[in-house]
């Protein structure tokens, strides 16, 4: 059975309040990947929410980029998820303000009915601790919002 993975992809942009440095951080964004049963990342495009550039994301972590391409119509909006859902469902995601990634994770499990498993809605660290909410897909009618607590590890 095909997972789903959120997953960060490299964008070669620069953030606005960083470009003034002299070696400015690498600007990374979060996409929803499929992982297939070869564990073969399925081949799709994301835009950079930063530049507007397209990249082919080809496996979890790795893009590439589209060189000359600020825009691609064949890209899942948030708004073309929203009619695949049933609406408590498209409630939840949009009260809490879910980015595109989040939607197209909530949407595989529902679709994929791969019950019990949750999408993370959002999260704060404050002196290394995490803290937010996640979202439990427990059937076709039954969902569930609960909070987590954890301390962060850096290493």
């Amino acid at each position: 059975m095909p997972t789903g993975q959120k997953h960060l992809i490299k964008c070669r942009c620069v953030l606005l309040q960083f470009r003034k440095r002299k070696d400015p951080p690498v600007h990374q964004f979060t996409v929803f990947s499929v992982v297939d049963d070869d564990d073969k990342v399925k081949t799709k495009f994301a835009q950079c929410p930063n530049c507007g550039i397209v990249h082919k994301v080809v496996d979890i972590c790795r893009s590439e980029l589209l060189l000359n391409r600020e825009a691609m119509s064949s890209i899942v909006t948030i708004d073309d998820i929203k009619i695949s859902l049933p609406e408590v469902l498209v409630t939840i995601l949009s009260a809490n303000i879910a980015d595109l990634p989040t939607w197209e994770a909530a949407q595989f499990i529902y679709e994929n009915k791969q019950w019990g498993q949750f999408v993370v809605l959002n999260s704060d660290t404050e002196e290394g601790i995490k803290q937010g909410k996640y979202l439990m897909i427990l059937g076709e009618k039954l969902f569930k919002i609960e909070q987590f607590t954890r301390e962060e590890v850096i290493k």
